[in-house]
């Protein structure tokens, strides 16, 4: 009997094989076609503020898209005729300082209304949630009035100094996040002999890094693009003017150079984008566990 050996399967030709490639490629695209196009709706307008930056004067006032000949000189020059750098470093001293303050100040504060039993704990946290719906500009006047007295208008400090005192929607968030902690392994901290204190630093704050960071991430972002809280406290003087100020007052000397004007505004987004480069995995986590358990 003639034993006839199994043909082994052709192997796919390369002309085969750019086609199932392409099919992938192509279902992938209809897969993800939303998210595409959102990223386009968002991204096209950074894009086009690049472009117009490397343009020159001339042609960032027409409605060409493309610049004609390239000019990254124009960052250099926004260097010359503005004091960058000391906007950035007030800017920093400004969002780096405000962001330790709430933390030094919310952390506790969200811990308490997390994990602690006490009379009065409901109708405190009601009342946190009552001042972050609270417009800023209800206490302006008495705020400025009291800065004002103390001398520190014209200064950092008036934007500072309340930090120290917490910060309701941190405060709210940081409070959220603590409550998907299970409170098992407080308990057995506290078997072990650790007081509050100890159990705050030692198992909490550990567990809770991806809630602290979204808090920290958020005051820091609001704290860097903040306008309203400079022009009020420190118009009166330019060495404490931080980037969106000192932006807003180029845009109006140099509203013509509109290829200055988005240098400037290139440069002032460029490190909030890198930090939030390097942090988005804690700040979406911190973001998506909040909330998971009222």
């Amino acid at each position: 009997m003639t034993v006839v050996a199994e043909r082994p399967p052709a192997l796919p030709t390369t002309k085969e094989h750019r086609r199932v490639r392409r099919q992938n490629r192509l279902a992938w695209v209809a897969r993800h076609s939303i998210a595409i196009a959102l990223s386009i709706m968002f991204l096209a307008p950074v894009v086009y503020l690049i472009l117009l930056s490397l343009m020159t004067s001339s042609q960032a006032l027409t409605s060409d898209y493309w610049p004609n000949t390239w000019h990254p000189e124009n960052y250099l020059r926004v260097f010359q005729v503005t004091p960058l750098p000391h906007y950035l470093l007030n800017t920093v001293i400004y969002a780096v300082a405000a962001t330790a303050f709430m933390l030094i100040s919310s952390i506790p504060a969200a811990y308490a209304l997390a994990k602690l039993r006490f009379r009065g704990r409901n109708a405190l946290f009601l009342t946190v949630i009552c001042v972050m719906m609270l417009p800023p500009q209800v206490v302006t006047v008495p705020l400025y009035l009291m800065w004002a007295r103390y001398g520190l208008t014209g200064t950092l400090w008036p934007l500072i100094v309340p930090m120290l005192f917490g910060d309701a929607f941190s405060i709210f968030l940081l409070r959220q996040f603590l409550l998907t902690i299970p409170a098992e392994y407080l308990d057995a901290a506290r078997v072990d002999g650790c007081g509050e204190w100890r159990v705050l630093l030692r198992v909490v704050l550990p567990m809770a890094r991806p809630g602290i960071a979204a808090a920290g991430l958020f005051q820091f972002f609001y704290a860097w693009n903040d306008y309203y809280g400079p022009l009020l406290y420190t118009s009166e003087n330019e060495n404490a003017w931080t980037l969106s100020l000192g932006l807003a007052s180029f845009h109006s000397v140099h509203h013509v150079d509109w290829n200055l004007v988005t240098a400037a505004t290139v440069l002032t987004m460029a490190p909030i984008i890198i930090v939030f480069f390097f942090a988005q995995r804690a700040f979406v986590q911190g973001v998506t566990l909040t909330g998971v358990k009222g």
